[in-house]
């Protein structure tokens, strides 16, 4: 398994009561999967997704990532496994606007010490459609290119799982048609297990599993019948 999730429960302190969002939620993927995790707003996606991704610590079950329980490590050991086998794309895109969009890309590369990170970053803008806009920062893009810079610094470090938050909630349609088209290649490619929250029910049907959350509880979870293959 790449990911397990037994019995995932996250609560918070509220009014001076306890206020529940997640509710033993569990659930296993393997190398490779492609899995949707939908329901209405307040209905526990984002806060599953960060503790799937050791954004977040539950108050009880557990979180294997890659074969490493995330649970009982530090919040320096688990930035440490979100730098090895972790990527990210956020709804709001969560670039840096000092950067460039080159130099974006270029972070986790260089958090990783490797070496040819510029090279690796252009190469990468370039599979993304936007090889001549390295030298424009942030506030120069419109959000869609925002967006495909990161997904390109998401597949950077070729990380063995992908979170997606709401990956396509601030595009229009055809901005989006063209970044989901871009995400299923680019992990199709890396053969790189993704991880997504979406409102969208037609995004949720491009992967072969489907979870549904309703007040912090698991309501279904299928396997979709995926048509498009990108």
């Amino acid at each position: 398994m790449i990911l397990q999730v037994d019995n995932l429960t996250k609560t918070y302190a509220s009014g001076g009561r306890e206020l529940t969002v997640l509710h033993a939620v569990s659930f296993g993927l393997q190398a490779g999967d492609t899995f949707a995790i939908v329901g209405p707003s307040g209905s526990g996606k984002t806060t599953l997704l960060g503790l799937c991704a050791g954004l977040d610590r539950a108050s009880a079950g557990s979180v294997h990532l890659n074969g490493i329980q995330l649970d009982n490590l530090n919040e320096d050991q688990r930035a440490a496994v979100r730098n090895q086998h972790v990527g990210f794309i956020f709804q709001n895109f969560q670039l840096l606007p000092t950067l460039t969009a080159l130099e974006n890309v270029q972070v986790p590369l260089e958090l990783r010490g490797e070496k040819g990170a510029a090279k690796t970053a252009q190469a990468l803008l370039e599979r993304v459609g936007l090889g001549q806009r390295g030298h424009h920062y942030p506030a120069q893009l419109s959000g869609g290119e925002q967006q495909r810079v990161s997904l390109a610094r998401a597949f950077a470090n070729r990380p063995a799982i992908l979170f997606a938050d709401e990956p396509t909630g601030n595009l229009d349609p055809d901005t989006s048609a063209t970044v989901v088209s871009l995400l299923f290649e680019l992990n199709r490619e890396a053969g790189t297990t993704l991880v997504l929250v979406t409102h969208d029910l037609e995004l949720a049907a491009k992967t072969q599993r489907v979870l549904k959350l309703r007040g912090g509880k698991v309501v279904e979870d299928y396997r979709s019948a995926v048509v498009e293959k990108y």
